[in-house]
């Protein structure tokens, strides 16, 4: 079993909040996160496929093959996007890191052409990063 890696890299604002609550009670539940006027991060995503190398090729997936899904399936839809107003498959989630991280991975699970993807991890900032492996 191999496992590759492709990394990307996207800006995204958001905002943290529960409809229903006020600013107050949404401050409360998540901080600054919850600012009215939104916040940003630049993001970096990681894909992970893993399966077996195919002899004919000596390739697992072409990296250029992965390269395209990702932009297509996320980058393009997050990239200098507002995650709760611009991107369809945030639509009705909270965009906290740990629902992103899960959305990405619903974007291309049932994508990838060879192999299986087998995690996905979204870096918000260098010390805090997110894994979801649809377990």
């Amino acid at each position: 079993m191999v496992y590759i890696t492709r990394r990307e890299r996207f800006s995204a604002a958001h905002r943290l909040y529960k409809t229903g609550l006020s600013d107050e009670e949404n401050f409360k539940l998540y901080g600054l996160c919850s600012n009215p006027n939104w916040h940003g991060h630049n993001y970096v995503l990681e894909v992970v496929v893993k399966g077996e190398v195919d002899p004919e090729t000596g390739y697992l997936l072409d990296l250029k093959d992965l390269k395209e899904i990702i932009r297509k399936r996320v980058i393009e839809k997050v990239d200098h996007k507002n995650l709760n107003l611009d991107t369809d498959f945030m639509k009705g989630i909270i965009p906290s890191a740990e629902n992103i991280t899960i959305a990405i991975w619903n974007q291309l699970v049932d994508k990838i052409p060879k192999g299986a993807l087998h995690s996905v991890k979204l870096f918000e900032t260098e010390n805090n990063y997110f894994e979801y492996k649809g377990e």
